[in-house]
């Protein structure tokens, strides 16, 4: 097993070859058909470095190749028992341990004092905009009412969490940007702002 973490990506593949054995373009189609390039950075070039390591790391390997019409033939990789190990072991690491990703949101609330209260309140505004959209994005392209569907809940519990998240994340910015402009939050005038830059 590689000394390394998994990068998010490297579980997202393993997590589609624990499925079934399928090659690198079948499992790029995979992962945006699902939606998953919402979850993790996912590009063609950066999954087929992925599965480049994780064939190195002796985590896949190849199966085999198939042929579709005049396309160019297509390595088959199949996970490893390395790779279940690798897989379960980062997965249950990942669930069991709240780690900081320094999302910027944070720094920049943290910091928004440092602007005029109306810029603040724009720029908040915008942020929900931001939000909304990606909840109707979500709200649209999930398969309808899951017992409908066919799709198993637990496929798509990412999504769910996702969606959640963002939910709680637009009623809080929404009562902040609220509280700001109500007052309630006192906040510096841009001639406050101005006067202590030329102190």
């Amino acid at each position: 097993m590689p000394s390394r973490t998994l990068a998010p990506l490297a579980v997202a593949a393993l997590a589609l070859l624990a499925e079934r054995a399928m090659h690198p373009y079948e499992m790029y189609q995979l992962l945006i058909k699902r939606h998953e390039d919402k979850v993790v950075k996912l590009s063609a070039g950066t999954l087929y470095r992925a599965i480049e390591r994780l064939d190195a790391d002796g985590l896949i390997v190849a199966e085999g190749t198939e042929r579709e019409g005049n396309r160019p033939e297509r390595t088959l990789y199949a996970i490893t028992s390395a790779g279940h190990d690798a897989l379960r072991a980062r997965i249950a690491a990942m669930l069991g341990e709240h780690v900081n990703g320094f999302p910027q949101f944070s720094l920049a609330i943290g910091e928004a004092h440092n602007l005029p209260r109306d810029e603040v309140i724009d720029l908040l505004t915008a942020r929900l905009r931001s939000l909304d959209e990606v909840v109707s994005y979500i709200d649209a392209h999930l398969p309808g009412p899951l017992e409908e569907s066919g799709v198993e809940r637990r496929w798509i519990l990412n999504v769910d969490y996702t969606r959640t998240m963002l939910l709680a994340e637009a009623a809080w910015v929404r009562a902040t940007r609220d509280q700001i402009s109500s007052g309630e939050i006192p906040w510096r005038t841009d001639g406050d702002l101005l006067a202590g830059r030329e102190k």
